[in-house]
């Protein structure tokens, strides 16, 4: 293992923690209820913060091969959560209890909770993606 430190770990863990907290928050403090796809970006989300929070501390660069299957399964349950709360596409995906397209917030007019669990998904990736070609160059 190497000895320096390696910032993009410690930006993707800090990323994850603050989707984590800011999901909890959302739920448990500010009582929205989390409906069926939010569920699934969560499954997806609450791992990543265990997982890259030992990454840091182990300082493993490898952490890569299992972090970025679970950011391209929660990106794609954000862009259907997105789709259905601004087309209507997937109206059939949340049947039951809370509703998939509605929204808790709207921030500058068109962020929604969703969006902002996507560029979470999206920063741990590109982090996760530029520490695979940080180790690949290493070893070059």
């Amino acid at each position: 293992m190497d000895s320096g430190i390696n910032k993009g770990l410690y930006f993707a863990w800090v990323v994850a923690m603050v989707a984590t907290l800011g999901s909890l928050y959302f739920s448990e403090i500010a009582h929205f209820m989390p409906c069926e796809l939010c569920w699934f970006q969560r499954i997806c989300m609450y791992p990543l913060s265990v997982i890259l929070g030992i990454a840091c501390f182990r300082n493993d660069r490898k952490i890569a091969v299992y972090v970025l299957p679970l950011t391209l399964i929660g990106s794609l349950f954000s862009i259907v959560h997105i789709l259905e709360q601004k087309l209507g596409v997937f109206t059939r995906v949340c049947t039951e209890g809370v509703p998939c397209s509605g929204e808790y917030i709207h921030w500058f007019g068109f962020m929604t909770i969703p969006m902002l669990a996507l560029i979470a998904f999206l920063l741990i990736s590109v982090a996760m993606i530029m520490n695979l070609l940080q180790k690949k160059d290493e070893n070059d």
